[in-house]
């Protein structure tokens, strides 16, 4: 599943773990990962809003983290131990969004690369 979006967004993340390492609040992560994204000149909404829809009725409260060019859903994580309910989470809101690509960053790895799942609807 690797492509060049998802490659600039995995490097973004990097370089947020590199400057910032383990161990911060998941909202430090997001706030840097926004600027780190803005800064290479990717689209992102940031808490964006998404319905659920339940035999034709709209059931709203669930939030993406970011989506970035409208594209790609990444759900940031800062947790010792990734909960499994994190992947169900992250796949729900592929299914919500009609999307094929999702990322689930854990921040609180000491190597970035063991907290990046790349998750394909």
């Amino acid at each position: 599943m690797a492509d060049k979006l998802t490659e600039l967004i995995i490097g973004a993340a990097i370089e947020v773990h590199r400057f910032l390492g383990p161990g911060l609040l998941e909202s430090i992560y997001e706030e840097a990962l926004c600027h780190e994204l803005n800064l290479r000149d990717l689209n992102v909404k940031r808490q964006l809003k998404i319905d659920v829809i339940y035999k034709d009725k709209i059931i709203k409260g669930q939030r993406l983290d970011f989506l970035v060019n409208d594209e790609v859903v990444v759900e940031l994580k800062s947790v010792s131990s990734l909960p499994e309910v994190a992947l169900a989470q992250t796949l729900s809101y592929l299914k919500a969004t009609n999307l094929k690509r999702a990322l689930l960053i854990n921040f609180d790895e000491k190597k970035l690369i063991n907290g990046i799942k790349r998750i394909s609807n």
